[in-house]
C-alpha cells in the first residue's frame, strides 16, 4: 500500500487524533519516507530544510515510541537556536496532546531554575540547545541514561555554529543502543563524519533540498541603483498582496536604518538582528507572528529556524554573498504547501553574486522590467 496520508501509517489512535485535530492529512515527502523507519526503531538521516514538515517526521515517531512505564527523559532533540527549541517543543507537545506527553524546551537566556523545576516535575521529551543541555547535565538535574531516541535537528547549522564538541559530549552520555535521527539541509563531510561515528546503519532519505519550497514559489529580481533601493522597495510593498513579509539586510546597522525609514513612511515594521537580548527577540517575533506588525526587517539570524506561518513575501534588500543563504532566506515563505513570492533587489555591484545564485537553482527567477523605481508616487505595477 502506498503511504500518502497519516491514516495510512500504523499510528496510535491518540496520536492520530492529535494530528487530525491539527489538520494534518496528506504527508509531505520527508514525512512519508521517514516516519515509518523511525517508528520501526531504525536510525535515519534526512536531508530536508525547515518548512518541509520534518518536525512531524521525527516528532510523531518520538511520541509514538514513548514507554509510559519509564519516568525519565526518553526523547532528546538538539537544535541550534532558542527560537527553534521553542517551536519544535511546541509542535511535539501538540502531536502528543492526547498521549499526555510532557515536553520541555531548554535554552540559554531564560531562567535555568524554572527549567530545572519543570524538569523535576516529570518530562518525557526535551528539546534544547547544546549549551543549556550540558549545563543541566553538569548540575546533575538531567540524566541521559533513560534516553531512547536522539534527534539532531539542523545538524549542519549546529556544526557551523561550533557545537561539534558539545554534540559529541552529549551523545557520549546517552545509551549506546539509543535510536538516532539526524536532519540537515545540507550533507557535507562534517555532517557525514558525525553520522558515521554515532549512527547504526542509518536509512538515508534525501528530499531535494529547497526544491519543495521553490516549486510553490514565484521568484523575481529587480535591477536598481543602490540609491534607488528604498523607493523600489516601498513601491513593491504597496501591493495589496504583500500581507506578511520578511525583508533581509546584510548588517545590523542597515536593518535598523531600513526599518526606521520604512516606519517613517507609514509601514508597520519590526526589527530582528543578533544584537538583541532574548526578551527583545521574543517581542519582535511575537509582534510579527501575531500580525501586530506585518513587516519584519532582519539579518540572517532569522533566515533559519523560524517557523512563522502565512508569510506571503520575502524581500532580499541585499544580495547575499553566500548563495545558500539566498535559499535559506526565501525558504521562510511557500511553507507547508502554501504559495509564496520572493523578490531580490540587485544593484550593479551585486550582479556577480546574484548570477552565482541563479546558477544553483533549476527554477526560474524572472526579471521585473520597465517599472518606475525612482519616484515614491509611482508604485510598481502588480506583477505577482
Amino acid at each position: 500500500m502506498q503511504i500518502q496520508t497519516f491514516k495510512d501509517l500504523p499510528l496510535h489512535p491518540e496520536v492520530l487524533r492529535s494530528l487530525t485535530e491539527l489538520g494534518y492529512t496528506t504527508l509531505f515527502p520527508i514525512q512519508a519516507q521517514a516516519i515509518l523507519p523511525l517508528s520501526q526503531g531504525k536510525d535515519v538521516i534526512g536531508q530536508a530544510q525547515t518548512g518541509t514538515g520534518k518536525t512531524a517526521a521525527f516528532g510523531v515517531p518520538m511520541v509514538q515510541g514513548l514507554n509510559r512505564d519509564i519516568r525519565g527523559v526518553q526523547g532528546l532533540v538538539l537544535v541550534p537556536t532558542r527560537e527553534l527549541a521553542v517551536q519544535v517543543a511546541d509542535n511535539i507537545a501538540k502531536f502528543g496532546k492526547y498521549s499526555r506527553v510532557k515536553v520541555l524546551a531548554v535554552y540559554g537566556g531564560e531562567s535555568i531554575n524554572k527549567q530545572i523545576h519543570t524538569l523535576a516535575s516529570g518530562v518525557q521529551i526535551i528539546v534544547g540547545t547544546p549549551g543549556r543541555i550540558i549545563d543541566l547535565m553538569e548540575r546533575r538535574v538531567l540524566n541521559l541514561n533513560t534516553i531512547r531516541f536522539v534527534v539532531l535537528d539542523e545538524a549542519d547549522r549546529m556544526l557551523d555554529m561550533g557545537f561539534i564538541e558539545d554534540m559529541e559530549f552529549i551523545l557520549s552520555k546517552t545509551p549506546r543502543d539509543r535510536q538516532t535521527g539526524l536532519f540537515s539541509a545540507t550533507m557535507d563531510e562534517n555532517v557525514m563524519r558525525l553520522t558515521n561515528k554515532y549512527m547504526r546503519n542509518p536509512e538515508k532519505i534525501f528530499v531535494s533540498k529547497d526544491e519543495i519550497a521553490l516549486t510553490q514559489m514565484k521568484q523575481y529580481y529587480l535591477v536598481v541603483n543602490q540609491g534607488g533601493k528604498l523607493n523600489a522597495l516601498c513601491n513593491l510593498l504597496q501591493d495589496s498582496r504583500v500581507e506578511k513579509a520578511i525583508i533581509f539586510c546584510r548588517t545590523r546597522h542597515e536593518t535598523s536604518r531600513l526599518a526606521d525609514q520604512l516606519y517613517k513612511r507609514g509601514f508597520r515594521t519590526q526589527v530582528l538582528h543578533a544584537g538583541f537580548t532574548q526578551a527583545q527577540r521574543d517581542r519582535s517575533i511575537n509582534e510579527f507572528r501575531h500580525g501586530r506588525r506585518n513587516l519584519l526587517v532582519a539579518t540572517d539570524v532569522a533566515a533559519r529556524g523560524l517557523d512563522i506561518p502565512d508569510i506571503t513575501h520575502i524581500f532580499n534588500y541585499d544580495v547575499p554573498a553566500d548563495p545558500p543563504v539566498y535559499f535559506h532566506r526565501i525558504g521562510r515563505t511557500a511553507r507547508k504547501g502554501e504559495d509564496g513570492t520572493a523578490i531580490t533587489l540587485v544593484n550593479y555591484g551585486e550582479m556577480a553574486n546574484f548570477n552565482n545564485i541563479r546558477a544553483l537553482t533549476k527554477t526560474r527567477i524572472e526579471e521585473i522590467k520597465g517599472k518606475t523605481t525612482t519616484q515614491e508616487d509611482s508604485p510598481i505595477q502588480s506583477f505577482f
